[in-house]
């Protein structure tokens, strides 16, 4: 399970979000460009179609390549209470040949992204990762290199931890406690439910700006 907050932010706040967060850990980021191909089943594979994200991560010497599907938010009246989504995802690394291999189950590519961003990592009861993502489109199949932005001008922050059906709880409220030193510049909320901008993030973000990144929180 993961439990996950989403919150966009403008671009030229980002500057200023990545002085907060190497505050907070620390150390600096981690950068990431990643290739998605997003796959979904054909009807040979049964009645409930499925989804799967195949995932390159250039940013390495050798690109390696994850499969991910997530799977359904937690519910019931305690599940909406919560301020974070609990949802099931399964992940594991594949070789080069995975697409070939879903083609040959029969998924079709839906569609194709090239993410760009940075990531910090936090120890809080659980790994907290918080990414700040810049989502591209591809006009021409597997084209990374005229890859364009869906929402020039504004990047997406992404706060998520693991969790199981143990400890979901302590997790949502570390995750919760955490998104309180990032309100000052950016609304977190669940995924499908953003909540736009934060009137003050131009102050806050001046503020951040003129102390420097030098100063660990």
């Amino acid at each position: 399970m993961e439990c996950v907050v989403q919150g966009i932010i403008e671009a030229q706040h980002v500057e200023a979000l990545e002085i907060l967060l190497q505050g907070l850990s620390g150390v600096p980021r981690e950068h990431f460009k990643i290739h998605e191909l997003c796959l979904k089943s054909g009807p040979n594979l049964g009645a409930v179609s499925s989804e799967v994200r195949l995932l390159c991560n250039l940013e390495r010497p050798e690109p390696s390549w994850t499969v991910r599907h997530i799977g359904g938010a937690m519910r019931g009246p305690g599940a909406e209470q919560l301020s974070v989504l609990v949802r099931t995802t399964t992940e594991s690394k594949v070789s080069k040949n995975a697409l070939r291999f879903f083609y040959a189950l029969g998924y079709k590519l839906d569609h194709e992204l090239l993410k760009v961003g940075f990531m910090f990592h936090f120890h809080r009861v659980a790994l907290i990762t918080v990414t700040v993502t810049s989502t591209n489109k591809m006009p021409k199949l597997h084209v990374i290199e005229e890859a364009i932005p869906v929402t020039p001008g504004m990047q997406l922050v992404e706060v998520s931890a693991p969790a199981t059906a143990d400890n979901y709880n302590e997790v949502v409220a570390a995750v919760s406690s955490f998104c309180e030193y990032l309100a000052p510049l950016l609304h977190l909320s669940k995924p499908g439910h953003l909540t736009g901008l934060v009137p003050t993030v131009a102050a806050a973000a001046a503020s951040l700006m003129s102390k420097g990144s030098g100063q660990v929180l």
